[in-house]
């Protein structure tokens, strides 16, 4: 007999409490070891539509559902007893007449009526053009999405054939509660057909001796568990489907043959690492004596990889001696050894003083510290320009303060003489690394990688890039990279194009988010305009996202001062425990270092202990995660808090007094929005975002009226 788990089992197993989820696994463990056991206690569901689904008595109150056949069983379902027997009820296990993959269906009869739930926000017209817009916009039909759709398309995309007429009636309002009903290949589908996609047809295997639980879609929701210690760690680590799940219509793009450079890019949620780790993975499987580079800015978000590339190729542990994953610092300084010698690097702060020196022999100038560093970082150190007539025409792309020549010529007084400081003292810059390492691969005949992906790409460097671009070249899929401009917050932008990476033609956007609930995605995308453009006319449209299922709208709170502030984040902290999350499913963000303190003072108060991450600490087990937001890249929590919005520390009133010229303010406050982007769209569940009085000038695009009259202001 066949023992499997099904993904609503586990999902349901995630919200109880920590006594009934242990009541729970026992009798999971009990189930596996012997279905007969005399102490376990059956009750067949006369009531329900499918008469293969039994209850299982855990306590007093709690019941499992599984469905049993004499070749299998299948835990479903578990939950308070009147839940479970009604969830039993409502649903049946069947095969799909065209795909041939096991469904759990949810009964149509049993739902009386589909309505749009009450928490959709609506676009209201802004107040003043309410008067012009309300006759075009009030009174008008809406659109049936799928009207015109065939019905073999429908059933191929995995629709039960019960549900046709409810998707055949669906309107762009309508869609999510459809949606809510049917199964997840379904739903996805008809999401993307929503939102202009082609969904793939399912793969077919209808067939008389076919199993149905052998189909891709059904591998997705069952599993089967061989041994009980596969049980035990699909128990303990519930199945975070999002981590290393490719969605079909993702398939195209991994498995693509490109040209040359390719970038895929997408607001946070819609599965861009994934598709990155997938396209990694898909090469090595291609070339079996290639070498894959999989690289991103951090070794933070490095680590993160390693960590789902070793669930995805879990079963093929050979491909992981062929692919390779660093951070682009880590992988420059390796091969840099290797072609040169170990490099001595220059920190921060040795660049800084240097500057400084240099600064006071040019009493001429009256440059500020900061723009001295920032002329350095992004245009003179960056391209390394190393003489006076590179300097002196070089253009200054993100650098909007004009410098006439009599400044630029007191200004390369000061970076030559800093430059010639940090070689005599043995030092070399990341980008000049880069930027040697970068010279060094054109000799080579054959180099150390056939291909590169890049992960979170919208923050490489300049040299970062030059020193790719000689890895993977113009070579057909030597180069893959995935970002979003959105959730850019390192690096001033400056032209790929320029630097032979041109990824015009080869680049496409990812409109469906598979983590972030619609609510949250909606409110953070308030923080960024519907479009961003690269410097070479790349355009990522934010408009026409969608997310896969709904939530609750996010809370905006404003406290009247800090012990207020803690006092309610951790209310809320000890809301989402009773509910039950567990603590290292939390996350909590501040804008920098000092105030970290107010979100370990929230957290402590909650009764919960907190590991603080940084650049080499991981989240742990019953932990709740506290970091900066320039840290949040990459994690994803089912519930976050965002603390400390307060007016001067985000934006950083540092960066805007920092400013020397006020055309400059506009990319400090743009760079600033994206890092509250970066750590609101952190959350899968819930979202709090908190600041003291008076606060962010952000929150008031992150929260609508209506919102703030049923907050109110924290006391």
């Amino acid at each position: 007999m066949d023992f499997r788990i099904a993904d609503t089992f586990t999902d349901s197993l995630a919200r109880l409490t920590g006594d009934e989820q242990k009541a729970v696994k026992t009798t999971a463990f009990d189930l596996q070891m012997n279905p007969a056991a005399p102490g376990l206690q059956f009750h067949k569901l006369d009531k329900a539509r499918d008469k293969n689904f039994w209850s299982v008595r855990v306590s007093r109150d709690i019941r499992l559902i599984i469905h049993k056949t004499a070749a299998s069983l299948l835990l479903c379902y578990v939950d308070h007893h009147d839940k479970a027997y009604q969830w039993a009820e409502r649903r049946k296990l069947e095969t799909h007449p065209t795909t041939g993959a096991a469904q759990l269906v949810e009964i149509r009869e049993t739902v009386k009526e589909i309505t749009v739930p009450k928490y959709v926000e609506v676009e209201q017209p802004a107040p003043a053009k309410k008067a012009a817009e309300t006759p075009a916009s009030y009174g008008r039909a809406k659109t049936l999405l799928f009207a015109e759709t065939p019905e073999d398309d429908l059933l191929a995309y995995g629709v039960p054939r019960e549900w046709l007429g409810d998707v055949r009636k669906a309107t762009e309002d309508s869609l999510f509660a459809v949606a809510e009903h049917l199964p997840h290949e379904a739903a996805e589908a008809l999401l993307d057909l929503a939102t202009g996609g082609r969904p793939q047809v399912r793969q077919s295997i209808a067939s008389a001796k076919a199993d149905p639980f052998a189909h891709p879609d059904a591998q997705r929701r069952f599993r089967v568990m061989a041994n009980s210690e596969e049980l035990q760690r699909a128990l303990e680590f519930p199945w975070e489907k999002w981590t290393v799940f490719l969605h079909p219509a993702q398939r195209n793009l991994v498995e693509r043959d490109y040209g040359g450079p390719a970038r895929i890019s997408g607001s946070a949620g819609t599965g861009k690492t994934i598709v990155a780790l997938h396209r990694a993975v898909h090469l090595a499987r291609q070339h079996p004596h290639a070498r894959v580079l999989l690289t991103t800015f951090s070794e933070t978000l490095a680590s993160a990889l390693r960590t789902r590339l070793r669930r995805l190729i879990g079963s093929e542990p050979k491909l992981g001696e062929r692919l390779e994953v660093h951070a682009i610092g880590s992988i420059g300084r390796r091969l840099y050894e290797t072609a040169f010698d170990k490099p001595q690097i220059a920190t921060p702060e040795q660049i800084r003083e240097a500057l400084g020196r240099s600064a006071k022999m040019v009493p001429e100038q009256k440059f500020s510290r900061h723009f001295l560093w920032t002329e350095w970082t992004d245009i003179v150190d960056a391209w390394q320009v190393k003489r006076w007539d590179e300097y002196k025409g070089v253009q200054r792309l993100g650098r909007k303060t004009r410098l006439g020549e009599k400044q630029r010529t007191a200004l390369w007084a000061i970076f030559e003489a800093a430059r010639a400081d940090l070689v005599n003292a043995g030092l070399i810059t990341p980008a000049e690394l880069c930027s040697r390492v970068a010279e060094k691969l054109k000799e080579y005949k054959h180099p150390p990688f056939d291909f590169a992906v890049v992960d979170e790409a919208q923050d490489l460097g300049v040299a970062e890039l030059r020193f790719l671009a000689a890895l993977g070249g113009s070579r057909p899929n030597g180069l893959f990279f995935a970002g979003d401009l959105g959730q850019r917050i390192f690096q001033t932008p400056f032209s790929w194009k320029s630097l032979g990476v041109d990824v015009r033609g080869r680049s496409q956007t990812l409109k469906i988010n598979y983590r972030t609930t619609h609510q949250i995605r909606r409110h953070a995308d308030r923080l960024l305009p519907e479009s961003l453009a690269d410097v070479d006319g790349n355009v990522e449209g934010r408009k026409g996202t969608i997310s896969v299922f709904e939530g609750i709208p996010p809370v905006v709170r404003v406290f009247d001062d800090e012990k207020a502030e803690t006092a309610g984040v951790s209310e809320w902290l000890a809301e989402r425990l009773k509910e039950g999350l567990k603590p290292h499913e939390i996350g909590v963000f501040v804008r920098a270092k000092p105030q970290i303190a107010r979100a370990l003072a929230a957290v402590k108060r909650a009764k919960l202990a907190a590991v603080e991450l940084g650049v080499d600490v991981e989240t742990r087990v019953d932990h709740v995660a506290v970091s900066s937001m320039h840290l949040a890249k990459g994690l994803e929590f089912r519930a976050v808090v965002v603390m400390a919005c307060d007016d001067e520390v985000i934006p950083l009133q540092e960066r805007i007094e920092s400013v020397s010229d006020e055309s400059d303010l506009e990319e400090v406050y743009s760079t600033e929005r994206h890092l509250l982007y970066v750590a609101c769209t952190r959350a899968r569940d819930h979202l709090l975002v908190s600041g003291v009085e008076p606060a962010s000038e952000f929150l008031d695009d992150l929260a609508t009226s209506h919102e703030q009259f049923h907050m109110g202001k924290g006391k």
